[in-house]
């Protein structure tokens, strides 16, 4: 893979405090990481790449949030959303917040590669259909093979 410039790739501030905050990738492939210290690294995604980022935060009572989004990269001069730890920021497919909802996506995930398929390389628009179906309380219709393949016909004469 032809090595990408630093400007150009979208970086995800990850983040382990023990029993406080938490914050890393569930799935995605990174091309490049930074490692700050023990606690801190950066982990940077090509454009196009997708990937989901969790972040859990607690105090001293208990877990004050969960949040779980699937992003994808975006490239220099396209339209994107900003993210809180994502430079420059990327497009949101999903976002969820609170424990039940992050279970979800989770489950959703491991239903994916399940079917043996690597989630960063599923349809787009599925994560859009969980984040829909999750973010108000429905289950996600699970992905499937037939599915994947769909994407990779449409993809294939898309591009």
């Amino acid at each position: 893979m032809p090595e990408q410039p630093v400007t150009s790739l979208t970086r995800v501030e990850l983040l382990f405090l023990k029993e406080r905050i938490e914050r890393w990738i569930r799935f995605g492939r990174p091309v490049a990481e930074q490692v700050h210290d023990r606690r801190r690294r950066t982990v940077m995604f090509a454009p196009g790449a997708v990937f989901a980022f969790i972040r859990w935060r607690a105090e001293d009572y208990g877990t004050v949030d969960s949040r779980i989004a699937v992003l994808r990269a975006v490239a220099p001069g396209a339209p994107f959303t900003t993210y809180p730890e994502v430079a420059p920021g990327a497009e949101v497919l999903l976002d969820v917040s609170g424990w039940a909802r992050v279970q979800a996506v989770l489950e959703a995930i491991d239903g994916v590669e399940r079917v043996g398929v690597r989630p960063e390389l599923a349809a787009p628009d599925y994560w859009l259909h969980v984040g829909a179906r999750v973010g108000v309380g429905l289950p996600a219709r699970p992905y499937s093979t037939r599915r994947h393949r769909a994407w990779l016909l449409r993809k294939a004469i898309f591009s």
